[in-house]
């Protein structure tokens, strides 16, 4: 164990509000891209760039084309939660933890057994008739050929998820908000910092400390009264839920 991660121990031994905020990097171990690495989802060769065809007007008018690459790309199901996911699930059991709040839309969280989650960016797992509303699972879609369609009225199905050009659900943002308002430990993890609003939220923080766990450099650093440069997985293996 690093001394980095043994002051981490040491942290949340000390400290029953954590909250955590995660980024793509939380889940990569899991072998979901992120979207910003050398082999991320935005340096990947499409007839248009990923942050086009991820978008509101891209979704509306061409449809199809959205669906190739969100099937192909970002519908992924058949993945299991890493340790950084369990072990955050461990301490909010422990009653140690209060929240996660995520920008990812994999729905691992959940799987692990974590309870309160905040999905800024929505998730895969919920899906929706733009017509009639009807709910459909991640399945529906990845068994559809072409644009998945409702099988009650046949309108268009579109994933709950935030495409670029709309706004986060109000009622998300200000759960989100209010946990980390309340939290005595904010831990960051596995995000560069850069996407907002959500990087945004950080700034309601006004607790004891504040941990940046993340590979690369974030805007953030110099704030934080710990830095772990490791993958974040490996991190939260190495911690004891006591």
């Amino acid at each position: 164990m690093s001394r980095e991660v043994e002051e981490l121990q040491k942290i949340i031994d000390s400290h029953n509000r954590i909250v955590f905020f995660g980024g793509a990097g939380v889940s990569t171990e899991s072998g979901i891209p992120d979207f910003r690495s050398q082999d991320g989802l935005y340096n990947m060769q499409y007839k248009y760039p990923p942050e086009q065809i991820i978008s509101h007007t891209f979704f509306v008018h061409d449809t199809k084309e959205f669906y190739r690459f969100y099937k192909d790309k970002m519908l992924i199901t058949n993945v299991e939660p890493n340790p950084a996911h369990k072990k955050l699930a461990e301490l909010e059991k422990a009653g140690k933890l209060l929240a996660v709040v995520t920008q990812n839309i994999d729905g691992l969280h959940q799987l692990a057994g974590s309870k309160t989650i905040y999905e800024l960016h929505g998730s895969i797992h919920r899906n929706y008739c733009t017509r009639c509303r009807k709910f459909f699972g991640p399945d529906y879609l990845k068994e559809s050929d072409g644009i998945p369609k409702c099988d009650a009225c046949g309108g268009v199905i579109k994933p709950d998820v935030v495409l670029y050009e709309e706004g986060l659900d109000s009622d998300v943002i200000n759960g989100a908000v209010r946990a980390i308002s309340k939290a005595d430990c904010l831990i960051i993890g596995g995000t560069s910092l850069v996407v907002y609003p959500a990087a945004g939220l950080i700034d309601y923080f006004n607790g004891d400390k504040l941990v940046l766990i993340n590979k690369s450099a974030t805007t953030r650093d110099s704030m934080a009264d710990l830095v772990i440069r490791e993958p974040i997985g490996q991190v939260f293996s190495q911690i004891e839920v006591r």
